[in-house]
C-alpha cells in the first residue's frame, strides 16, 4: 500500500490559523478519499508559517468496483419524475429495468462504478479541497481566481511505494503539482526534491525548517529557560504565547534581551502585557524580587553576529513602547493623588453602559447599593463593600486601561493602593470581575466577594429588565458567564444567600431606571414627531409619511399609557419585577444543572431538589442534590425509588378513581399483616429522624433514614394486597401509602427522578 505526501507551500500563514488549517486539510482530504472508496492506516497533519503538510500511511492503491441498485418511480409515472430519477442515478431511460413490486411495476436502475486508481482520486479530492478550503479570511492575487490565505506558490503531491515516488498530476489555477519544496526563505531558499515523508522532514530540517509545531515550541521553551537560568532568572510561563510564537518561526533562535532600568519600576503586569501584546516577547523575572527585568524574543534565523543586531532593534522598539506605558502610568498616578480614585472615575458619568440602562456611573451607584446589602451575608463590612464598589470601575477612565483593556481591575488595585485605600478594597477592585470562566480562581476575601456578586447580579437583572436575555447560542452580553460566576462565588465560598430577595432588590432599582430612560426617550421622540408634523407641507406626496408618523405616535402613546398604568408606583414595579425574577431564577437553575453535570450529578436529581422550597439558596440546593445523588448511588436508594414510584402510582390512580385524597388517617390498629405493621413502625422511625434532620438541613441523615425504608416497603408490597375487599382496610392501606409519599417528598421531589 502506498503512502501519500501533500504539501501546500505559500506565503506566511497567520499563526492563529495554522492549527485549524492543518486539521481542516486532514479532514477534507481523508474524508474525500474514504468517500471515493479508498482506505488508509493513519494520517498526520503539520503546519509551519509557510506550509501545510499532510502525510497519509497505508493508502489503498485503487478503489473497488461498486454495483448499486436504485428503486425508481412506478411505470407510468409522470415524465418529470422519471427524468429526475434518471439525472440523480446518472443513467438513461434505456438503462432502466422494469420489475414487479407489491404495488405494481416499478423502474430500477443498476449503477455500476468501476474501480479507480488512487492517483486519479487524490488529484480530484485535493483540487476540490484547495478550491473550497475554509479559511477564515482569504485573498486572490494576480489574474487568477483561486482564493488562499496568502499567495499559494507550489503543490507537492507524491505517492510512495516500493517502486519509488510518483508525482500525482494535478493543476490548480496554473500551479502544477510536483515533488519539490523549499526550505527557509533566507537560509536555504533553493528548491529540492523529496522521495518520502521521512526524506521530506529530514531535508526540511537541513534546510532550516522544523516541521512539527510542538518540536518548535519545545525548543523555544527549553532554550529560553536555559538562558534565563544561567542569569539566575526564570521565564514567566505563557502557553498561549508559546504556541503563537512557534507559529511565527520556522527555525527558532532564542535571544535574551535587557529592559532599560528606567522601566523596571513599572508594575510587572504592565511590562508583561506590553511585551506580549505588541512584540510577542516572553517576560523574564527575578524570582527574588518578582520584578520583570529581561525579555526573550525568538528570531526566525541565525545571523553572523549571533542575533546582536536583531536584539538591538527589538530593544529599541521595546523602549519606545515602554516609554508610552511609563507615561500612562505616571499620568494616572498624578491624577489619583490629585483627585482620588473617585475623581478619576468621574468621567464615567459620560460613558454609556447601555442606552436602556444608563451610564457607567449609574451602574456604579447600583452596584454600591447592592454591595452594601449583600455585605453582611458574606462577612464583609457594609461601608468597606460600598467603598470598593464606588471605585471598582474607576480604572476604566485611566490612560493605562484605555491602552491595555486587559489590565482593567488589576490597574484598579494599583491605583487604589496609591490612593491610600486598604482593608481589602484594592483587592476587591482587581477581583470583582472574577471568576471570568470555569477555570478562573474565585475570590474569597469578603469585600471582593460582595462587590463581585453585586457586579454580576446587576448585569443579569439589568439585561433581564430590558428583555435582552440569551437566545439559543447567542449571548452578546455574556450573561451565562455572569450567572456561572454568581454560582461559583456562592458555592465555593459556601454562602447562604436568599438569592430571590437579592434579585428583587436589584431588579426593582434597575427596572425603575430603565423605565425612566424609556419614558424619557419615548417622550422626546413624540415631541420631535409632533414638531415634524406641524412643519411638514400638506400634500399628497407626503401623506404616506404622515400616516407612518401618526401610527408611530399612536404606538408611543399606547406604550406610555401602559407604563403609567402598570409601573406608576413602586409596588407595581416590584410586582412586575417579581415575575422577571422568577424567570431569572430559572435561568440560574439551568446554569446550575450544567455546572453540576460536570461534577457528575444528573439533571433529574437537580430537578428533584429544585422542586423543593428554598431553591434560591444555591448552597442548600447543592447540598441536597449531593446527598440525594449519594443515596441513589446505593442499592437501597435505587430500590427505594422503585417502591416510592409504585406507592405513588397506586395512590394516584385510587385518588382519581375515588375522587378523594388519601392524605391522612392511617392507623396501626387496622393493620393485619406483619409486613403492614412493620411498615408502620419503619415510617414512625424514619419520620422521627427525617423531620429534625430537615429542620437542621442535615440532608445526609435525612436521605439515609429515607433509604432505610427500602426493605419494609418492598416487604409490604410483597405480602400485602393494597386494594383489599374490605373498604376499611383498603382506605387504611392507601393512607399508609400516602405516608410513604409524604415522607419521601419531604426530602426531595422523587417524582422528578427518571428511570
Amino acid at each position: 500500500m502506498p503512502d501519500l505526501l501533500i504539501e501546500l507551500f505559500s506565503e506566511e500563514i497567520p499563526a492563529r490559523m495554522q492549527k485549524r488549517a492543518s486539521e481542516d486539510l486532514q479532514k477534507l482530504v481523508t474524508d474525500g478519499l474514504v468517500e471515493a472508496g479508498l482506505t488508509y492506516a493513519g494520517a498526520a497533519a503539520f503546519a509551519t508559517p509557510r506550509r501545510l503538510t499532510l502525510a497519509i500511511d497505508g493508502l489503498t492503491g485503487e478503489s473497488k468496483a461498486v454495483r448499486e441498485e436504485r428503486r425508481g418511480p412506478k411505470v407510468g409515472a409522470p415524465d418529470k419524475a422519471i427524468e429526475g430519477f434518471l439525472r440523480g442515478a446518472g443513467v438513461t431511460r434505456e438503462d432502466l429495468e422494469v420489475r414487479d413490486d407489491k404495488k405494481g411495476q416499478v423502474y430500477f436502475a443498476v449503477i455500476e462504478k468501476p474501480g479507480r486508481m488512487a492517483a486519479d482520486i487524490i488529484a480530484e479530492v485535493l483540487e476540490t479541497t484547495i478550491r473550497n478550503f475554509p479559511w477564515p479570511k482569504s485573498m486572490r492575487w494576480g489574474a487568477g481566481t483561486l482564493k488562499w490565505v496568502r499567495p499559494l506558490h507550489s503543490i507537492l503531491c507524491i505517492l510512495v511505494d516500493e517502486a519509488g515516488a510518483e508525482v500525482v498530476p494535478l493543476e490548480v489555477d496554473g500551479i502544477r503539482s510536483g515533488n519539490t519544496t523549499r526550505g527557509h526563505r533566507f537560509m536555504a531558499p533553493e528548491p529540492f526534491s523529496v522521495t518520502s515523508f521521512d526524506d521530506y522532514e529530514a531535508k526540511l530540517k537541513r534546510a532550516h525548517v522544523v516541521l512539527r509545531a510542538e518540536e518548535r515550541a519545545e525548543a523555544i521553551w527549553a532554550e529560553a529557560t536555559n538562558q534565563a537560568f544561567a542569569q539566575g532568572l526564570e521565564v514567566v510561563e505563557d502557553r498561549g504565547l508559546l504556541a503563537e510564537v512557534a507559529g511565527l518561526v520556522q527555525w527558532p533562535v532564542v535571544l535574551l534581551g535587557r529592559i532599560d532600568d528606567d522601566f523596571l519600576g513599572l508594575p510587572p503586569e504592565v511590562l508583561q502585557t506590553s511585551m506580549k501584546e505588541h512584540q510577542k516577547f516572553f517576560s523574564v523575572k527575578n524570582p527574588k524580587t518578582g520584578r520583570i527585568e529581561r525579555f526573550v524574543t525568538v528570531a526566525n534565523m541565525e545571523t553572523a553576529d549571533n542575533g546582536a543586531t536583531i536584539l538591538a532593534g527589538n530593544q529599541k522598539v521595546l523602549s519606545a513602547r515602554l516609554a508610552d506605558a511609563k507615561f500612562f502610568w505616571e499620568n494616572d498616578l498624578r491624577t489619583v493623588k490629585t483627585v482620588g480614585l473617585e475623581g478619576m472615575g468621574a468621567s464615567l458619568a459620560d460613558v454609556t453602559f447601555h442606552n436602556k440602562l444608563g451610564s457607567q456611573a449609574d451602574r456604579i451607584k447600583r452596584i454600591e447599593a447592592l454591595a452594601r446589602e449583600i455585605a453582611p451575608s458574606v462577612g464583609a463590612k457594609p461601608d468597606l463593600a460600598a467603598e470598593a464598589a464606588r471605585i471598582c470601575k474607576s480604572d476604566l477612565a485611566s490612560e493605562m486601561v484605555y491602552e491595555f483593556p486587559e489590565l482593567q481591575g488589576l490597574m484598579g488595585r494599583y491605583y487604589a493602593e496609591a490612593a491610600g485605600h486598604d482593608d481589602g478594597v484594592p483587592e476587591a477592585c482587581e477581583e470583582h470581575y472574577s471568576p471570568l470562566g470555569p477555570s478562573d480562581d474565585v475570590p474569597t476575601a469578603p469585600v471582593s466577594v460582595a462587590v463581585a456578586l453585586s457586579d454580576k447580579i446587576d448585569t443579569l437583572t439589568g439585561f433581564w429588565a430590558i428583555d435582552e436575555k440569551p437566545t439559543g447560542s447567542k449571548d452578546p452580553f455574556a450573561l451565562r458567564r455572569a450567572a456561572l460566576g454568581v454560582i461559583r462565588l456562592v458555592l465555593e465560598n459556601q454562602l447562604r444567600l436568599t438569592l430571590c430577595e437579592i434579585l428583587k432588590l436589584s431588579m426593582s432599582v434597575v427596572k425603575q431606571l430603565a423605565l425612566t430612560i424609556e419614558g424619557r426617550s419615548l417622550a422626546e421622540e413624540r415631541d420631535d414627531l409632533v414638531i415634524h408634523l406641524t412643519k411638514a407641507p400638506q400634500s399628497a406626496a407626503v401623506s404616506e409619511r404622515r400616516r407612518a408618523i401618526d401610527d408611530r405616535l399612536e404606538e408611543i402613546s399606547e406604550r406610555l399609557s401602559y407604563m403609567e398604568e402598570n409601573y406608576a408606583t413602586s409596588d407595581q414595579i416590584q410586582a412586575n419585577s417579581s415575575i422577571t425574577v422568577t424567570d431569572l431564577i430559572s435561568f440560574f437553575h439551568d446554569r446550575l444543572k450544567v455546572f453540576l453535570k460536570d461534577k457528575g450529578i444528573r439533571h433529574d436529581i437537580i430537578d428533584a431538589c429544585i422542586a423543593m422550597p428554598g431553591n434560591d439558596d444555591l448552597t442548600l440546593l447543592v447540598k441536597r442534590a449531593e446527598a440525594l445523588a449519594a443515596t441513589l448511588a446505593t442499592d437501597d436508594g435505587e430500590n427505594l425509588i422503585q417502591g416510592f414510584r409504585r406507592a405513588n402510582n397506586i395512590l394516584t390512580q385510587a385518588e382519581e378513581a375515588d375522587g378523594v385524597e388519601y392524605s391522612y388517617g392511617a392507623d396501626i390498629k387496622y393493620a393485619e399483616e406483619p409486613a403492614e405493621k412493620a411498615l408502620f413502625a419503619a415510617l414512625d422511625a424514619a419520620d422521627a429522624k427525617i423531620a429534625p434532620a430537615m429542620e437542621t438541613q442535615d440532608f445526609s441523615t435525612a436521605m439515609t433514614a429515607m433509604a432505610a425504608l427500602r426493605g419494609p416497603i418492598d416487604q409490604f408490597f410483597t405480602d400485602v394486597q393494597v386494594n383489599a375487599d374490605s373498604a376499611l382496610l383498603r382506605r387504611n392501606r392507601l393512607n399508609l401509602l400516602s405516608r410513604i409519599r409524604n415522607i419521601c417528598l419531604s426530602v426531595a421531589d422523587l417524582t422528578k427522578i427518571e428511570g
